[in-house]
Parts: structure tokens; sequence; C-alpha cells
């Protein structure tokens, strides 16, 4: 099993980008430009290696290498976005690896990009790149080229040579459980689970207990063999079960309007590991979100309007009204699920203002978007 953690200083320790790997300060998949780059360095890293994976490494300074992490992002619906988009779509995951130095919440990612072994190209249209587009690496940069170009293999060895020389251990693996038990997460409560013998998963939140069924707040899930986090949320809570052969996480979001608040699952992510030595994770959404007379809907919608223009006046709210805001994101999350298709314009409108306003509510906001992406995608 490969250590991700070492996996991603041994990319970092070749300083340069290059035909097999790239990183990347931050990528913005939701917004049609930074989606279009995505889409077209994932084609150049496929296209440029035919026989090994390659890598995009994400939440680091170009100039010097300095890993200043990002947000955790848990979009597991990022394999439809790149078969939307792409011919011959490569596989692709994209992992989130806790690194000691980083504030909480805060991680590295690491897209995985492995070749189907035919030329990858742009489906269709998308911001400045047409349809047919053909992409490859020289060197540190992602360049156009003819789509009958032939596949070239000329970085297995490299690559295969770094894979070797991240793979795990005991040590590593017993240093893993306990940092995450006893150093990071000696403030809630924690578990671990090992699975077949060889892989271990830990788990930390705050419980509580509802009608027999214990749920999770403040959730982080690791598989420590692969440095790898599963789950991260501030927000919301999930429910935890296993067996001997698997690990499931069920995901539930507080939904509704005004005081009529209720949890709705979410996600279902299924962890299932095998006697020989692999696993494989398989998620399935769930959500039915609640549905609203449209009456009841515009009322809520214009308050909210209200609110964003007191804010973007710098007008002193109430404070019924700063009770409000706090509903604000995902008031505007239900309309846009009840066919108001103008909240999502609001949202983003209003999210550089909320971050400086109220980062309570900036953060619910964030995490409305997150909710919105993984409806889209799935």
């Amino acid at each position: 099993m490969i250590n991700k953690r070492l996996l991603v200083k041994n990319l970092l320790a070749h300083n340069d980008e290059n035909s097999f790997y790239d990183k990347k300060r931050f990528i913005d998949i939701g917004q049609k430009e930074g989606k279009a780059k995505f889409l077209k360095h994932v084609c150049a890293l496929a296209n440029s290696n035919p026989k090994n994976n390659s890598f995009i490494v994400i939440g680091v300074e170009d100039e010097d290498n300095k890993i200043v992490g990002v947000d955790f992002f848990d979009d597991s619906k990022i394999q439809n976005l790149v078969n939307a988009y792409l011919e011959n779509p490569p596989l692709i995951s994209y992992e989130n690896i806790p690194f000691p130095q980083l504030p909480e919440g805060k991680v590295v990612g690491l897209v995985t990009i492995k070749s189907n072994g035919k030329v990858c190209a742009l489906r269709k249209n998308i911001w400045k790149y047409y349809g047919g587009s053909v992409f490859f690496r020289e060197g540190s940069i992602s360049m156009p080229k003819a789509y009958d170009i032939e596949l070239k293999d000329s970085n297995s060895i490299v690559v295969e040579t770094i894979e070797q020389h991240a793979k795990n251990n005991i040590e590593l693996t017993l240093d893993g459980v306990m940092d995450f038990i006893t150093n990071r997460h000696k403030d809630l409560s924690s578990d671990y689970k090992v699975f077949k013998e060889q892989f271990v998963v830990c788990w930390a939140g705050n419980q509580k207990k509802i009608k027999n069924q214990v749920y999770y707040s403040r959730v982080d899930v690791e598989l420590i063999n692969e440095q790898v986090k599963l789950f991260y949320s501030i927000l919301d809570e999930i429910t935890i079960t296993y067996d001997e052969d698997s690990f499931t996480t069920t995901e539930y979001v507080q939904l509704g309007l005004g005081k009529q608040q209720k949890y709705y699952p979410f996600e279902k992510v299924e962890l299932n590991f095998n006697d020989n030595g692999t696993y494989y994770i398989q998620s399935e959404l769930i959500f039915n979100p609640p549905q609203y007379n449209k009456k009841t809907l515009h009322h809520f919608f214009n308050a909210n309007m209200a609110l964003q223009d007191k804010i973007e006046k710098k007008i002193k709210l109430t404070p019924q009204e700063e009770k409000d805001l706090r509903q604000l994101p995902h008031t505007y999350l239900i309309c846009y699920l009840n066919n108001f298709p103008e909240a999502l314009t609001q949202m983003e409108k209003v999210k550089p203002v909320i971050k400086k306003y109220n980062l309570e509510v900036y953060l619910s906001l964030k995490e409305a978007f997150r909710i919105l992406r993984k409806v889209k995608y799935n």
C-alpha cells in the first residue's frame, strides 16, 4: 500500500513540474474557467503518460514548494465531470492528504490520473477551449497537439520508483494511529478498526445519541495506511457502521425553512476491503431535498434579498435579522433545489460579501455550494 503523504513528498522532491506531475496552489471547478483549465491538465497528463499514473498536487506554492494546504474537498463525483467533458476519459481520483503542520481542516489535494491507453480529447467546448482539442505536456506546460499524435511511454520507470519509495510500513501505520487518537483528536471521542489484518480506519467526532442511533459531528475519518482523509466536516452529522469487510458512513444535512429544521440523508459512502490487499469505495447520493410551495419560497427568497441588500450597503442588522442571516445559505439552497435558478446567482453574488461580514455564515455558504456540486454531478 502506498502512503500518499510520502508520495506527495516524493513528487515535490522533483521541484519542477514535468510530464507526469503538476502542482497547483488551488483549483476552482465551480467556475467555468477553473473547470476548463483543470480538464486541460487532466487531458494533457493522461496523454503524456499512457502506461502509468500521473498526478496533480494541490495546495502547494509554485515558487518554493511550500505546503500551504487547501480546504477538504469531498467531491466523489469528479469522475462524472471528467466523463462528461473528455473523450476516452482517464480514471481519476481526488484524495485529501493530511499534513501535521497544516491547520485543522486544511489538507493537500492529490489527483491521480490513469490513462486508458487511448488519446484523450475534449468532448465539447468549454470556456476558450474547443471540442476535439487534444493536450500533451511539454515540461511543465499543457500544450495543444494534433489528434492523431502517437502516445509514447517515457515515465513508467520514474513513476514506479517514486511509488515504490512511498510504500507504507508497520511503523508508519502505528505512528499514524497514535497521532490521530492522542494528538490531533484528544478532545474528541475516537476509535479505530482493523480490516483484513491490513487496513486501519480511524475516526473521531462529537457523539450524540438520538433514539438509539449514535450520530457524529465535527467528524474526521482517515484510512491510516495510505494517509488519506476520507471525511471531514465541522458542520454536518454522520452515522458510522462497520462489519468485518466494510466501513460505511452516511452523511446527513440539516435543512428547513425557519424553525422547521430536519435532518435529511445525503450521501452514503462504503469502503469494501478484500482479502487480496485491495479495497474499493462506493458512494451513493441518497438525497431527496424538501419541497415547498412557490408562495412560501418567494417569501423567504425576498427576505434573503433584503438581508443581502442591507449587508452590501453596510446597514446594521437587527438581532432578528442576524438570526435570519444564519439561515440564508440553506434557504437559498432550498430555493434552488425547488426550481428557483436565480437563487444560485444570488449565492455567488453574496459570497464575497458574507466572507467579510460573518465567517460562520460564510462556512455554511461553502457547505451549500458543496451540496449543490454533488447534486449537479450525480
